[in-house]
């Protein structure tokens, strides 16, 4: 079964939860101590990337620590093309769709797709839409950031995204992110596309998490909050609360 296939099957059974881990925040083995931990709370597949920092060694180290210890499916999160990992199950064929940097729209896809095809890494294609604030990922990748109260503009993107062929939509508010993308932005989105829908950045408490799922978020991904949280408790109740158990 595909990456892709297994991502799909999970979504018809309700919300799933993504952890984000950035292999340049911590060494390989705590990567995997923290995949591990989200595991046990319920996460269904682990992403690993990030916006700087990664590098072919630390990629190739974290992916290959998380799958020996989970066997859960780790998908590459691409900030760039600088850096492919042939120790992954799938990659994010991404295009930052509102980004003022064409090589963010498709210049680096072009660069990448051949060696992701040598590799045999399986490509999930996403449209990526980036929501006020932000963060780093937006700075880095020139975003012409969809307003918080863009309702329309960020469900004509994710429709944009759909009619292109792409397989996912994904809101992000930025890593770090202080404010989540709103629930109501989530639903606006949800109502105009028939492709799954993936929220992520600022989602760090319970009420965050459950607010995405009922908006009717597909799939809720929590990354910074997964390295920072040393309260075991209240990572498996965000998790649950992402996927609704």
């Amino acid at each position: 079964m595909t990456v892709k296939q297994y991502l799909l099957d999970m979504i018809e059974n309700g919300t799933v939860h993504f952890a984000l881990i950035d292999p340049d925040k911590q060494t390989a083995e705590k990567a995997a101590e923290i995949a591990v931990k989200v595991k046990e709370a319920g996460t269904d597949a682990v992403m690993i990337g990030g916006s700087t920092g990664v590098t072919q060694e630390n990629l190739d180290a974290t992916a290959k620590a998380i799958k020996d210890a989970t066997g859960l499916p780790v998908i590459y999160f691409p900030g760039g093309p600088n850096a492919l990992s042939r120790h992954v199950d799938a990659i994010f064929f991404m295009s930052m769709v509102n980004s003022k940097d064409l090589n963010m729209v498709i210049g680096a896809q072009k660069y990448a797709a051949l060696a992701i095809r040598d590799l045999g890494t399986e490509p999930i294609s996403m449209g990526y839409i980036i929501v006020e604030p932000g963060m780093k990922v937006g700075e880095v990748g020139k975003a012409d950031l969809i307003r918080r109260d863009d309702l329309e503009g960020a469900a004509s993107y994710a429709l944009a995204c759909e009619y292109l062929g792409m397989s996912f939509v994904y809101l992000e508010a930025g890593s770090g992110a202080d404010v989540p993308v709103p629930p109501e932005m989530i639903a606006a989105v949800k109502e105009t596309i028939s492709i799954p829908l993936i929220v992520g950045g600022g989602i760090r408490t319970p009420e965050a998490a459950e607010a995405a799922r009922l908006a009717g978020a597909d799939a809720i991904v929590t990354g910074t909050f997964l390295e920072r949280c040393s309260d075991g408790s209240r990572l498996n109740t965000v998790i649950r609360s992402a996927k609704g158990i």
